[in-house]
């Protein structure tokens, strides 16, 4: 399983909100300059995360994005999963799969297995989680 680039860029925006908005919006152009991505290529990335509610747009001047929440209340797995969908490995592997194999297959126990090890995982991290692992690393924001 590959997280795509909308995904681990998803991240890397909300990320960059939660350390620099201080309450006030966080334009968009700015992250983009500071992550080194196409704005052009965020603003799709943010369509899907306000659509999903995660951040919220403030219009004109000294507009741009805030989160809807504090970084604590989002786990890396609900961002994730906004741009990427099901996390699984496999189709088989997902909750509900109606296979007609699925009594009698050994290996969807190994697909299963990997995608429940991957959802602890980024369901068991916050974007709080990154705030204080990237301050740790890198000093506080500006």
């Amino acid at each position: 399983m590959k997280i795509s680039t909308k995904g681990r860029y998803a991240l890397r925006l909300m990320l960059d909100i939660a350390l620099t908005s201080s309450g006030q919006p966080v334009p968009l152009r700015d992250v983009a300059e500071r992550q080194d991505i196409s704005d052009k290529y965020l603003e799709q990335i943010v369509t899907q995360l306000s659509r999903a509610g995660l951040v919220r747009s403030v219009r004109g001047a000294g507009g741009g994005y805030l989160l809807t929440r504090a970084p604590e209340e989002y786990t890396v797995g609900e961002i994730l999963r906004v741009l990427e969908g099901s996390l699984a490995p496999v189709v088989c592997a997902e909750e509900g799969c109606t296979c007609d194999r699925i009594d009698q297959c050994v290996t969807v126990e190994v697909w299963t297995k990997i995608r429940q090890a991957v959802n602890q995982v980024v369901d068991g991290m916050t974007l709080g989680d990154l705030v204080t692992r990237y301050q740790e690393k890198c000093g506080p924001s500006a």
